[in-house]
């Protein structure tokens, strides 16, 4: 099965990719001009790359959650994406990922640590659902 990830923020979107049991990769993330650009962009990628089910990470904590929460679904009901989609709780995946790369990037807004994050979410997921016991996430 081939799965994706999105960390969807208000100026970025980070996307990573599993296609085998034991890879992920972060992919180049999707500049935000604005909801429909962006999401005609990540509905592209996920018909390019073939994915079988979207994983979004979703905030489960924090004061800005439920604003967070809906804008995010919203966002997501704008895809032209008709396979399985699950939402995951992002906690702290894009403070690990701005930890990671610490000192490789100076402020740059490209999207590489959205993306990180997007990887971060989806190691998780596959960690929760059993793939990373046979691959030593």
């Amino acid at each position: 099965m081939k799965t994706a990830a999105i960390d969807i923020g208000l100026k970025r979107i980070g996307i990573a990719l599993n296609l085998q049991s034991d890879i992920v990769l972060p992919q180049n993330a999707i500049i935000r001009k604005n909801r429909n650009q962006a999401a005609k962009e990540v509905s592209e990628f996920l018909k390019e790359w073939k994915i079988d089910k979207l994983i979004v990470g979703i905030p489960k904590s924090g004061k800005s959650a439920d604003e967070m929460t809906l804008r995010i679904k919203h966002f997501v009901s704008l895809l032209s994406f008709d396979k399985e989609i699950e939402y995951y709780d992002e906690y702290g995946s894009s403070l690990e990922a701005k930890e990671m790369i610490k000192g490789e990037i100076k402020q740059k807004r490209d999207g590489r640590i959205d993306s990180l994050a997007a990887k971060i979410i989806l190691e998780r997921w596959l960690f929760k659902n059993g793939v990373g016991d046979r691959v030593g996430f």
